[in-house]
């Protein structure tokens, strides 16, 4: 029987000369949909040889040949509805960049631009001033310079400051950051001498001042942007810092991370300390990111004194840590909304998701639950008071209150459920408490509603 069935096996030349292949092969690169096929071939065969079955007919092989083109025919790097709550998902790209900042870095990516290009003078310009300009006006820095990510802006500007030097840091902010990159590895790679004060929860000023020695680069201070430390604890305001470094010679340095340029507290969240602040108490170089709680793409940025700028232009490591033209033109169109906080607030997916309030959510969780309740019989959609999560390492003690849609199934369970959702064409990222499979409206669009209700029919359909 099994070599009966090995030889009811079609070839490949027999399957591409099909009607449903021909007209596949006219919107299909020739060698996916060969490969394709001869792995739903090269299936069927291992099947048979495993005794898993005992007929087959061609259409199942042409219909197991059209999901793999599927599969290998999309993009490895893909959309995904985001229904965890979790606003800067690190694992799910971080912030969303605006409607209007992603069609700039489209236009810039098809065409050419005056990148490196200055118009008015007719000759070779810079990258970085595209940028310059409008990160001054919503600091308040002097200069201002942007490159890939914060890792490489702290590598940089240490680079630049106190290479064969001591950095003074205190112990308690010797954080870690995603993936496992931490602040002491970086500066010793950027050729800083780590130079340890104080302890985990406490360090005091005569900490810094004795410390400070002839071979005293920086004094650096690291916003603990992805952990807290409460009870017993004390550490030195930037003022004080700045005031030390300014009477010793010595610049001052804070990495804030998570950077943001408006008073989360104004609207009721908790305080996170602000760009424009740090500038305004004296520091002389802030390291910050791009594409968490600022909502822009990924992106380094130094703000600070323009000695200080200056001298990291001229940097060489400066050209392997650049940022690019797609970047830069999200980028610009990220900072001009912050001209008008009120702006900020309604053009930048992150600022609107982190700010909407919980009745908005409620509305939201609503109508989504309603859709699903009409089109998903099999399952038990109900609202519920939760919290969503600021994520990215932003933030961590903040729970946003809001309402989601708790959903149960007496036919699936919780894993499955979410098992399901994330196989899906377009994956669906959902969270999963105690038996109920959760869906945060917060971090979802409009247009996810559709997505997310196909899902669950073609799911009770199984």
């Amino acid at each position: 029987m099994n070599k009966e069935l090995l030889r009811k096996l079609p070839k490949i030349d027999e399957l591409l000369e099909s009607e449903l292949i021909m007209e596949i092969l006219s919107s299909n690169m020739r060698i996916v949909v060969v490969d394709a096929l001869r792995e739903a071939i090269d299936i069927y065969r291992q099947y048979i040889i495993e005794d898993k079955i005992v007929n087959f007919e061609l259409k199942e092989i042409l219909d197991l040949s059209l999901l793999l083109i599927e599969k290998k025919g999309s993009n490895r790097l893909k959309r995904v509805v985001n229904a965890s709550g979790v606003i800067l998902h690190t694992n799910l790209g971080r912030a969303k960049i605006s409607k209007e900042a992603a069609e700039n870095a489209m236009k810039i990516a098809q065409n050419y631009s005056n990148l490196e290009f200055d118009i008015e003078m007719g000759n070779r310009g810079s990258r970085y001033s595209h940028v310059e300009e409008l990160l001054r006006a919503v600091t308040g820095a002097e200069a201002a310079l942007v490159v890939n990510n914060n890792a490489a802006a702290v590598l940089l500007a240490l680079d630049t400051l106190t290479k064969g030097r001591e950095a003074v840091v205190s112990r308690g902010q010797l954080v870690e950051i995603g993936g496992s990159f931490r602040i002491p590895d970086l500066m010793s790679y950027s050729g800083a001498i780590l130079k340890e004060v104080g302890t985990t929860n406490k360090t005091h000023f005569y900490d810094y001042e004795q410390a400070i020695n002839e071979n005293t680069g920086v004094l650096l201070r690291v916003h603990t942007s992805n952990f807290k430390i409460i009870g017993f604890t004390e550490e030195v305001p930037l003022e004080d810092l700045v005031k030390l470094g300014s009477s010793k010679g010595i610049p001052v340095m804070e990495d804030i991370g998570s950077g943001t340029l408006i008073d989360f507290a104004n609207y009721g969240l908790n305080y996170e300390p602000t760009i424009q602040n740090s500038i305004r108490k004296g520091a002389d170089i802030v390291t910050f990111s791009g594409d968490k709680l600022l909502g822009g793409p990924q992106a380094g940025v130094i703000a600070g004194k323009k000695q200080y700028i200056d001298k990291m232009k001229n940097n060489p490591l400066t050209r392997a840590l650049r940022i690019d033209k797609m970047t830069l033109a999200a980028l610009e169109v990220t900072l001009k909304y912050y001209l008008e906080e009120s702006e900020a607030v309604k053009h930048i997916p992150t600022l609107s998701m982190l700010l909407a309030s919980k009745e908005e959510m409620r509305k939201k969780a609503l109508k989504l639950g309603n859709i699903l309740k009409a089109a998903a019989s099999h399952f038990e959609f109900e609202l519920e008071d939760n919290f969503s999560m600021v994520g990215g390492g932003s933030m961590p003690a903040e729970r946003i209150c809001t309402y989601v849609i708790k959903v149960t199934s007496s036919k699936f369970t919780a894993n499955e459920i979410e098992k399901a959702l994330r196989m899906n064409c377009i994956p669906i990222i959902i969270r999963i408490t105690g038996d109920a499979a959760i869906i945060d409206v917060r971090t979802m669009n409009d247009d996810d509603f559709e997505i997310v209700t196909d899902a669950f029919k073609r799911l009770q359909d199984k």
